[in-house]
Order: structure tokens, then C-alpha cells, then sequence
């Protein structure tokens, strides 16, 4: 999984929504957050418990008493990008404690940068606490130390990461997910509601849910009240106001049942939902299910409901065993699926992956080629689907507007920072960050779109 872009990363931009300047004598906490937005939640509970203990959040290494760093394992490339945040805090600060999910393999960690604090695994909250409590006692002064109702956020204020649920059942050959974070363990709705309805009092604007797997949340729970708690969830979401995009929707048959809601106008017509290949026997190398011209059948029924749903999602080329024509089938799959955003990786050895032991891995510049290809195939696919979005008119939220005001916005198919952008290069006075306005498309490129109002 590749690393969160700058803007996402509280070490590299300014993020964290915690204005006040640090009372003398307070203690300060920095924090690096690598990885994917699940982490980047368990980095903003890891400072909002801090904050309300008295802490500081320092923006920088110098300016900070020690530094927590938030580590992504799930690919070696992952973990090279974790020892070498590690290193750069230790060079730069020198009083660092290491979390997440790389902490899970502390000998890991601890052979490459020996002078860590402490490392705790993922989601501990309570251990990184005690941690910084050992290396950097707190000192709160109850008069002064006031934490925002909605929390230490890392994103901007009209938009926030929901986590719905914790850890995953499948078994994926690729991935070390479960070894990591344990098996699914759904948060309770009225605690998800709770939260989402804070955020949105806020000023949040856009609900992002995220879990290893959202569509099957609530299924651990031996008692529920109905099969696929994500329905009634999804819903009550709808109902708070605010745009409410699903993240990491499994292809269950029952996310049929989502397409209503999205063309009722209750949550945001857009899926993303990990596919990671289409041939049968290479779906089957990865242990998931290969079924993939049935899930053509279940995306032309989607569309059928829902005609302006936007499907994203993420596939791996040169898996081993991948033969020439397997990528062929994916290249094909990919021309009848038509899907709007889509990510692809090449396939990485990760420690303690059943898939390494596969046979006939797939040489470093044949899963390159693939790769080229796919991202031309599915560029050019984009490419047409935005033109023809030229001369409609549709919501979009806007991210930012700069100096020059130009303002970058998103439509309701783009999810922050791993989707396209529209942008609006006049007329944008008075525009804010967040609001919600009507835009006119007059020009598209590969991934982005242009407009006005």
C-alpha cells in the first residue's frame, strides 16, 4: 500500500486543527503518520487521548519532547518507507516511539533502530499512552488545556475518515492484514453514529467510511438483529446530512442492496471496492473468489439502479503465476467493466504471505510492461468517460483555493487525494473551503476536470 500523500501526512503538512500555540511548560508530542487512512484515524485517537491529557502536538520534530511514529507494514516497500521515517525522527528528534502496524514485528524495528522507546503493535491505544506517559510525563492544567469537541483531526475541517470496523476474515494469499490486525471486529452503531454526528455538528461535510472490509460490518456480531447491519448503518449515515462515501465495499451480493440508497441521493453513488483481478485461476492463486463475469452481471445491475454510480478500484498485475494470457483476460475484463477510477500495483513479496511460496513469480520488467499497459488501458477509459461529462452540471465540494484563486474542488466521484479534481479558475470570490456549490463542466484531461460556476 502505497504511502499517504503529503497533504495527508501531519509530518510533511500542517494539518493537525489544533490552533493554539503551546503554554509554557507543556509538554509536547510530534506524530508521523504513514500508511492508509485507517491509520491516519488511529493516529488522530492517538493525539486526541493526548491532547486531553495536556499534551502539546508539535508540528515539527525540533519543537517536540518526543515523536510517535505511526508505521505501515503491509508491503516491504511499505516497511523500507516505516525504518526510514523511524530514522529520519531519530536523527532529527531523537526520543522516538513507534506504533501500528509494523510494530507488530518489534525485533524488526528494534534491529534497525535500536534507540526506539518502545514499539506497540496496531490499534493500541493504551500502551502508545503509556509510552508517552514513561518517556514524556504529562503535566495538564485543566484551566487552560481545552480539546476541540470533534477531536485531534489530521484531515481538513469539512471532511473526516469514519472507521467503522477493525481487522478482516478473509484469508487473501497477498496479504497479512488479519496477522496484523486480527480478525473483524465491527464498532457498535450507536459509538459510529456518535461519532459521525459530532463530526458533522463540526462543520464536517463529507463522511468518508473506512474498514478492512465495510460491507461486512456487523456480521461478527453473534446477536444482531438483522444479516447485514452495513444497510441500516449506510442509511442512518444518509440521514445526518452530510456526503457519506463508502470505502472498501467487499462485492457481497448484498451490496445490491446499497445501490437504492445512492440513487435515492442518501449516500454518495460511488463504490470502491477491491476487485484485484479477473481471471479465474489467478482469483484463485490469491484465495478469493473467481467469479469475475458474475460481478459483471452485478455491476450492469448496479448501473441499472444507480445509472451514475462511480466505481473505483485497485488490482494487482504480475501476481505469481500470472501468465500472459490471465493479464490478457484482466485487459479484457477491464474493457467491458468500464470502471471510472482504478488504481493497480505490482505484486510484492510481503513477510509471512502465503503467496510467496507460489511458483513462477513473475520477473521485475514483465510485471512493469503489465503494469504500463493496464494504467494506459484504464487512462484511456477514464479519459473518455470524463469527456463526456463536458456541458453537464454537477455538486462539487471544494478542497482548497490558493493565492491565484484557483479553486480545487471534488465532485461526488472523486474521494480525496486518490481521485481526480475539478478546479474552477475564475469567479471563485467569496468561494470557502467546504462549501457545496453548482459547477458547469466545460473541459476534462485524463483524471481531472475543469469548470465554472
Amino acid at each position: 500500500m502505497s504511502q499517504n500523500p503529503p497533504s495527508l501526512r501531519p509530518d510533511l503538512a500542517p494539518a493537525a486543527r489544533i490552533s493554539d500555540t503551546p503554554r509554557i511548560g507543556q509538554p509536547t508530542i510530534g506524530m508521523v503518520s504513514l500508511g492508509c487512512p485507517k491509520a491516519l484515524v488511529d493516529s488522530e485517537r492517538i493525539l486526541t487521548r493526548l491532547r486531553a491529557e495536556g499534551y502539546g502536538i508539535s508540528p515539527d520534530y525540533s519543537g517536540a519532547d518526543a515523536v510517535i511514529v505511526n508505521t505501515c507494514g503491509f508491503l516491504d516497500s511499505a516497511k523500507a518507507e516505516s525504518l526510514d521515517a523511524i530514522g529520519e525522527a531519530l536523527a532529527e528528534n531523537g526520543r522516538v516511539i513507534v506504533t501500528g502496524c509494523l510494530g507488530a514485528e518489534p525485533d524488526y524495528i528494534t534491529g534497525a533502530h535500536p534507540k526506539v522507546l518502545a514499539v506497540t503493535g496496531p490499534h493500541q491505544y493504551e500502551q502508545v499512552l503509556d509510552a508517552v506517559h514513561t518517556a514524556v510525563p504529562p503535566a495538564p492544567d485543566p484551566f487552560v488545556d481545552l480539546l476541540p469537541a470533534s477531536g485531534v483531526k489530521l484531515t481538513p475541517r469539512h471532511y473526516s475518515y469514519l472507521k467503522i470496523s477493525e481487522g478482516c476474515n478473509h484469508k487473501c494469499k497477498f496479504c497479512i492484514i488479519p496477522d496484523m490486525r486480527g480478525l473483524l471486529t465491527s464498532r457498535p452503531a450507536k459509538a459510529v453514529l456518535r461519532e459521525a454526528e459530532k463530526l458533522v455538528e463540526s462543520g464536517v461535510r463529507e463522511l468518508l467510511v473506512i474498514s478492512q472490509d465495510t460491507s461486512a460490518y456487523g456480521t461478527d456480531w453473534k446477536d444482531r438483529d438483522e444479516k447485514f447491519p452495513i444497510l441500516s448503518l449506510a442509511r442512518d449515515l444518509g440521514a445526518l446530512g452530510a456526503w457519506v462515501r463508502m470505502h472498501y465495499v467487499y462485492p457481497y451480493p448484498h451490496v445490491r442492496e446499497l445501490i437504492p440508497l445512492m440513487a435515492e441521493g442518501l449516500v454518495l453513488p460511488y463504490l470502491d471496492i477491491p476487485f484485484q483481478h479477473a481471471h479465474p485461476d489467478t482469483l484463485k492463486r490469491m484465495a478469493r473468489p473467481a467469479a469475475a463475469s458474475r460481478t459483471l452481471d452485478e455491476i450492469a445491475a448496479w448501473r441499472d439502479v444507480c445509472p451514475d454510480i462511480t466505481l473505483r478500484s485497485t488490482f494487482i498485475v504480475g501476481y505469481p503465476g500470472e501468465t500472459e494470457a490471465e493479464f490478457q483476460t484482466l485487459l479484457d475484463w477491464l474493457d467491458e467493466a468500464q470502471l471510472d477510477r482504478v488504481g493497480c500495483f505490482q505484486y510484492e513479496n510481503v513477510d509471512g504471505a502465503r503467496s510467496n511460496a507460489l511458483p513462477d513469480h513473475v520477473p521485475a520488467e514483465i510485471k512493469q510492461d503489465r503494469w504500463d499497459r493496464f494504467m494506459a488501458k484504464a487512462q484511456a477509459i477514464s479519459e473518455a468517460k470524463l469527456a463526456a461529462k463536458v456541458g453537464t452540471r454537477m455538486d462539487v465540494i471544494i478542497d482548497d483555493v490558493d493565492a491565484d484563486g484557483i479553486a480545487t474542488c471534488r465532485t461526488k466521484a472523486d474521494a480525496p487525494e486518490i481521485d481526480g479534481n475539478l478546479f474552477i479558475d475564475a469567479g471563485t470570490e467569496g468561494l470557502s473551503v467546504g462549501e457545496i456549490v453548482s459547477v458547469e463542466v466545460d473541459e476534462a484531461g485524463a483524471y481531472d476536470l475543469w469548470g465554472r460556476l
